[in-house]
């Protein structure tokens, strides 16, 4: 038995070596009993122990193990809640990464289905279909609209992606499209507060363009430039958390190179701190913690140099505004709710930064009500046909929170997750603001 998370470990890919970690994980967790409430994962694992009456998790099949293998969806939250996590417990339990690790060991088994394989491809492939979408931007958001729709059954049917789920129309421009052909007016050096490199992450570069927009808005409104380095892909967390290293690991190399280019470039310039902003929970946290973990040699230094210097958006603004000889305009001249409901997504919560966009909202002397509830998303776990109802059912304690906040006085909600805030949207009926956009209006900056 190996207690590893590393991938480059030499059993890190055996299963016998897995299925006894997977034992001893398992015994720990069905004794701790803390995480029952964030996922199905862990009821499941209680359940299949809990019928054998000396309570022994050796007694679990490889198919029962696979199972709480399934219905993980890597989310991060026991990670944050577990007491026996590397570093502060000789037990060195870290369930996502186990759970990783199992997907890996299984895709490299070859133990898919055609199906499995094919939804892999779809979930995964997000620039090719970015770039085929925008192209066709037109066809392309007829076809995906109207979720229950005869046609999204049929896409359902074939490719395994739920037609329940709103899925986030195609923009006519990419985000790469307008931040080339705009003409930012120069930022005198006296006046700069900040250099920021965007990643806008595939969400933002196809279909949520907005955010990307309102993002670059908003800093050059606190006069701080913003770059676009060339040659940035998806950051592969579909590939990651369907156990596809290989695919992930070529995401990976791309987007270090690129950044790490640009972060030597700026330092090289005399900026002492550059900052790699990132508009989405997911990608930031994988950016900063799954890149370091994956890649080996020189990429794996570059890595870990790109994770010390990158943030979330709004992590980044907030550094801005509290660090010395810089801060953010509080002037708001846009309309501000007393009252917002604010959604803090899991994988945002995983990278224990605390809650930053809350406090960014703040500023505009609103009063955000903090919802901490998984959209049961995650990734593109949720997006899929065989998990949407699991995922639909993790999703109503967030509904009936938003349902009680709405009822109390907030208006509207704010989220930084594109993916859990089309599940707010199926849930509720709701869409969401980026907590960027919901900045951009406060400060009277219209919508593009």
């Amino acid at each position: 038995m190996t207690t590893t998370y590393d991938p480059t470990h030499p059993n890190y890919f055996d299963e016998g070596d897995l299925r006894e970690e997977m034992d001893r994980v398992y015994d720990l967790c069905h004794g701790c009993r803390l995480c029952f409430k964030f996922c199905p994962s862990f009821p499941t694992l209680f359940d299949y122990i809990d019928q054998h009456d000396d309570q022994d998790s050796k007694k679990m099949t490889p198919k029962q193990q696979d199972h709480v293998v399934d219905e993980c969806f890597n989310c991060k939250l026991c990670y944050i809640n577990c007491p026996y996590t590397p570093g502060k417990h000789e037990w060195e339990l870290d369930f996502p990464r186990l759970m990783l690790r199992a997907q890996q060991i299984r895709h490299r088994n070859g133990e898919k289905s055609k199906k499995q394989k094919l939804t892999d491809q779809v979930l995964g492939r997000t620039d090719l279909a970015g770039k085929i979408g925008t192209k066709t931007s037109a066809i392309a958001n007829k076809v995906l609209e109207n979720p229950g729709s005869v046609t999204r059954k049929a896409i359902e049917k074939v490719t395994g992606v739920s037609s329940q789920r709103i899925l986030d129309p195609y923009a006519k421009q990419r985000f790469s499209t307008w931040m080339n052909k705009r003409e930012a007016e120069p930022i005198p050096e006296e006046e700069k507060q900040g250099d920021a490199i965007l990643f806008p992450t595939c969400l933002v570069e196809y279909s949520n363009t907005g955010i990307g927009k309102d993002v670059v808005k908003v800093a050059e409104h606190n006069k701080i430039e913003c770059s676009l380095p060339e040659g940035q892909v998806c950051c592969g967390a579909p590939f990651l958390h369907e156990g596809d290293v290989k695919q992930f690991k070529k995401q990976a190399e791309k987007n270090v190179a690129t950044l790490t280019t640009a972060i030597e470039e700026q330092k090289a310039s005399g900026i002492e701190d550059p900052a790699v902003v990132v508009t989405q929970p997911t990608c930031g946290y994988v950016l900063k913690f799954d890149y370091p973990d994956y890649l080996e040699g020189q990429p794996k230094q570059d890595a870990e140099l790109l994770a010390k210097h990158t943030y979330d958006v709004s992590e980044y603004l907030v550094k801005v505004h509290k660090a010395d000889g810089t801060e953010l305009d509080t002037n708001f001249t846009g309309p501000v709710p007393e009252k917002v409901t604010y959604h803090a997504p899991c994988h945002l919560r995983a990278q224990e930064i605390g809650l930053k966009s809350r406090d960014l909202l703040k500023l505009t002397g609103t009063k955000p009500q903090v919802i901490a509830e998984c959209s049961g998303i995650d990734g593109m776990w949720g997006l899929r046909e065989t998990n949407v109802e699991l995922a639909r059912g993790v999703a109503k304690k967030l509904t009936k929170a938003i349902e009680k906040n709405t009822k109390q006085g907030a208006n509207g909600v704010v989220g930084d997750c594109s993916l859990a805030n089309g599940g707010i949207a199926l849930e509720t009926g709701e869409q969401p603001q980026h907590p960027i956009q919901f900045i951009a209006r406060a400060y009277g900056i219209e919508e593009d």
